[in-house]
């Protein structure tokens, strides 16, 4: 006897819906981007979450809770949002059939990643220089995929960066412990050539979830076709589905 296939809807009316967050500093795009055709090619419904600089994980809190009156939904992200949807997921069982994480950044205390201190640094940047000094060096220093897509949304966040990288910075993932205890499956994507985003987050996630697979890519391919993260991470979320 087969299980139920974990992307149907428990009524038969309303289809599964994946809410998407985006990366600090990112914006729904790109996490658009990365998860909606993959998502959609399986009926999922995709609704891709455009932060509030202002209060950026509480917007994200509010949109997940939002969609998940009306069902049980797949949670996904990249970077903090991954961090975000884990960290619901893991409060709200019931209301999550998965997540799916892409590029997560650190577990636990955001002190010493690499993600949080760029974003911190980059604040404080932003604050001393202004926008547009800051967008050109960053632009100087990333790859040109990375530097068109933080280019359009960091000046849509302007002037509430600041505040906005500082707040995902001080974001506490869920730590060993807590990883220990999430039940939902979980599909991870790393980079291997990532230094913001180790990898050895991303395999430390999937050690210590009970439910967890990884696969990896690098930014190349990202820069290539960014569905290569919501692929991945729906591949190997099928795999601890099963």
């Amino acid at each position: 006897m087969h299980d139920a296939d974990p992307t149907a809807s428990p009524s038969g009316h309303r289809p599964l819906t994946a809410v998407v967050l985006p990366g600090t500093g990112s914006d729904a795009q790109f996490a658009d981007a990365a998860f909606r055709a993959p998502l959609e090619r399986r009926g999922i419904r995709v609704v891709a979450v455009e932060p509030d600089p202002r209060r950026v994980v509480g917007s994200y809190l509010d949109a997940l809770d939002r969609e998940a009156r009306a069902g049980a939904i797949l949670a996904g992200g990249v970077s903090i949002g991954a961090a975000v949807a884990l960290h619901w997921a893991a409060r709200h069982p019931s209301a999550a059939v998965g997540v799916l994480a892409a590029l997560p950044a650190w577990t636990g205390s955001p002190e010493d990643a690499p993600a949080a201190a760029s974003a911190r640094w980059t604040a404080h940047e932003l604050r001393t220089r202004g926008l547009e000094p800051v967008v050109a060096a960053m632009v100087e220093s990333s790859p040109m995929w990375l530097g068109r897509e933080l280019s359009r949304s960091w000046r849509a966040q302007w002037p509430d960066l600041p505040a906005a990288l500082e707040e995902a910075a001080a974001f506490h993932a869920l730590d060993a412990d807590a990883l220990g205890s999430v039940t939902v499956p979980v599909g991870i994507t790393a980079a291997i050539d990532d230094a913001v985003h180790p990898l050895a987050v991303a395999q430390q996630w999937a050690d210590l979830l009970p439910r967890a697979a990884l696969t990896t890519v690098t930014l190349d391919e990202i820069g290539t076709d960014p569905t290569i993260l919501g692929t991945g991470c729906l591949t190997v979320w099928d795999r601890v589905t099963a």
